[in-house]
């Protein structure tokens, strides 16, 4: 129980902090609604417990002791947010669902939230490096890395859905031409930030 307690107060510190998921969740609920953000945040859990998985099997460990194995998915995590970001930046959308011309269009956010966590080596070394500190010698290592990450996703979806909560009352302003190509733009030059960082970042 002591371990559940830490581990379950250390996770919601992490989830608080400001990052790429929090970007991508309060952008999408701010222009495509509830439902998209939703997704998007399903997207985010699913990246999460994939990670969990690549834990309790090894994969995990590997990326944490292999330089090659982390640069490679460091550098396509990297690739994507730039990608996503440059999207964004330079074709803002003007309405709910279009993405530039293609009026009426819609993203797959949930996709993107599997990739954007998928593709985050730093998740995948927190997970290696963290989780064990939290699992009782002797138990079994696939059943409390899964137990924890859960901890983790219900965390991360009670956050999820109070920031989409947050963006309803805001919602006919924020469902303006203008402010979504501001919010467009913004959320692209932070995705660009969140890859640079990830580009230069080192274990």
């Amino acid at each position: 129980m002591e371990n559940l307690i830490a581990f379950t107060f250390a996770a919601t510190l992490l989830t608080l902090t400001p990052g790429i998921d929090t970007a991508l969740v309060l952008r999408t609920a701010s222009i495509e609604g509830p439902g998209q953000a939703v997704k998007a945040a399903l997207g985010i859990n699913v990246g999460c417990l994939l990670w969990g998985a690549a834990v309790a099997f090894g994969l995990g460990a590997v990326v944490a002791v292999s330089e090659l194995a982390y640069s490679v998915l460091k550098y396509c995590g990297a690739a994507y947010l730039c990608w996503l970001g440059l999207n964004m930046l330079l074709s803002p959308r003007r309405s709910m669902g279009a993405v530039g011309t293609d009026s009426g269009k819609r993203e797959n956010w949930f996709l993107k939230g599997v990739l954007g966590n998928a593709l985050n080596p730093k998740v995948g070394i927190f997970y290696a490096s963290f989780l064990p500190q939290f699992i009782p010698q002797g138990s079994s290592l696939v059943f409390w890395t899964f137990g924890l990450v859960i901890i983790h996703v219900i965390i991360g979806s009670v956050w999820s859905l109070t920031l989409i909560a947050a963006t309803r009352p805001l919602g006919r302003l924020l469902r303006n031409a203008r402010v979504i190509q501001w919010m467009d733009r913004t959320t692209g030059m932070v995705f660009l930030l969140f890859a640079t960082r990830l580009a230069f970042s080192k274990r």
